[in-house]
């Protein structure tokens, strides 16, 4: 079979198994739901609240309908794409709360990732290139402290000491009620100030941007650390390496034209797993950081038991989680011939 017939099958067998993981994930997120402790009657009406008045809560949500009726329901209307009405906002669509909320989330996980990647790849490089050395022991050092350090605890310390010590950041919130309404083009209130050329919202987007950003990013970077430095000391003694340096090609070029673009591969096939890290990290940060995204969201939905607003955005970040996947798996397909499917 040609690899072109090959690589069609594998895109194919990818996208048809698409379905099943987000079956599972959404089957497993309502199971668990309903078999954590609370009541979403006594988070809504409080434990005070007269037990006639509870029931007739829960069989106006059809909380009281048997657990297989609850799913078939919830599996139509997902279906449909409805992801149902929040319990505690007032008859809102969970889907109003994903769209108003998710771009703040999206504009901290982007620029977590960018500190990743430049501290991840930067760091690994370094030790790779100087082994035995210094930079060795303190990339591994760097790998392990990022990757035990809670993600909690290291922004209330980071907050302590540059916003609130320092001053040089804002505590909370994505942007001071002082200094007006955003320009909303995108959601994204850094890029907005960009393409609306109001370069003053983009200093104040970024200012409030950078510590929650720096957080997560920085812990996530012991992933990319780790990878860099172990495929890349592979790579350094690799027979085709050391024909370039027989050739006199130098060190630098061997490191970065030859090495590290086939150390990468691997970094690609994590890139995924490091996305799922960060939309994970992201609830943390946004609770540490009081920013007002979609994981705030979330735990504040958990904390009240509102059922469909967990679910929706619990299963929105599953179907984020499972597209980039299915879409890191096919680019590694393409790029690294070594893959049988």
């Amino acid at each position: 079979m040609s690899r072109a017939k090959a690589l069609q099958y594998y895109i194919l067998a990818r996208l048809a198994l698409a379905p099943l993981m987000l079956w599972t994930i959404v089957t497993l997120v309502f199971l668990i739901l309903r078999a954590t402790p609370g009541d979403p009657a006594d988070a809504i009406l409080g434990n005070r609240a007269p037990e006639a008045a509870k029931a007739a809560l829960r069989e106006q949500l059809g909380l009281s309908d048997p657990l297989a009726l609850q799913y078939l329901r919830y599996l139509g209307n997902l279906l449909r794409l409805d992801l149902g009405t929040s319990l505690t906002s007032q008859g809102r669509p969970v889907w109003d709360v994903v769209w108003q909320h998710f771009p703040a989330t999206l504009e901290l996980t982007l620029f977590a990732m960018a500190v990743a990647s430049v501290i991840g790849l930067g760091v690994g490089t370094l030790a790779a290139a100087r082994q035995g050395t210094i930079f060795d022991v303190g990339g591994r050092l760097f790998g392990i402290v990022t990757y035990s350090l809670p993600l909690f605890w290291l922004g209330m310390i980071l907050q302590l000491l540059f916003a609130v010590w320092l001053g040089w950041f804002p505590l909370g919130r994505r942007y001071p009620a002082n200094a007006g309404l955003p320009i909303e083009i995108t959601g994204l209130y850094s890029l907005d100030g960009l393409l609306s050329a109001n370069f003053g919202q983009v200093a104040i987007a970024l200012h409030h941007l950078i510590l929650p950003a720096f957080t997560l990013g920085l812990l996530q970077s012991g992933v990319f650390e780790r990878i860099v430095r172990v495929n890349l000391k592979q790579t350094l003694v690799a027979d085709y390496v050391e024909a370039a340096r027989a050739r006199g090609i130098p060190e630098r070029r061997i490191l970065f034209v030859h090495a590290l673009k086939n150390a990468m591969i691997p970094v690609i096939t994590v890139l995924g797993l490091t996305i799922a890290g960060l939309l994970g990290g992201a609830v943390l940060t946004e609770v540490t950081f009081s920013w007002p995204g979609l994981g705030m969201q979330l735990y504040q939905a958990i904390e009240l038991r509102d059922y469909p607003t967990v679910q929706g955005i619990l299963v929105f970040f599953g179907v984020i989680v499972v597209t980039v996947s299915i879409a890191i798996d096919i680019v590694n397909a393409y790029i690294d011939p070594r893959i049988r499917y």
